[in-house]
């Protein structure tokens, strides 16, 4: 998300609570079913009664979820920036 300046009497949005993962499941997009599963990963991986042996398994998936939330953040700004692209004059003599 870019930075701007505020306009004058403008509002800051209001914070959107994040889905738990059965809510994201049952009606959330895809970014947010992932967004849920990673907080909830977190939670286990930094609980201190999380047994050792699976720390390794949840750091594994907590890893490969965000690489699918960045993917997919990836796509999303690449589609916004495609959006925006004019094409120029065309000129003959430059070719």
């Amino acid at each position: 998300m870019a930075l701007r300046s505020v306009k004058a009497g403008e509002k800051p949005p209001v914070p959107v609570k994040p889905k738990t993962v059965t809510e994201a499941a049952k009606s959330g997009t895809t970014r947010e079913l992932l967004s849920a599963t990673r907080d909830r990963i977190a939670v286990a991986v930094e609980d201190p009664n999380t047994p050792a042996r699976d720390l390794a398994a949840l750091s594994k998936r907590l890893m490969e979820t965000v690489r699918e939330i960045e993917a997919i953040d990836a796509r999303s700004e690449e589609s916004e920036s495609d959006a925006e692209v004019e094409d120029g004059k065309f000129d003959a003599s430059a070719v």
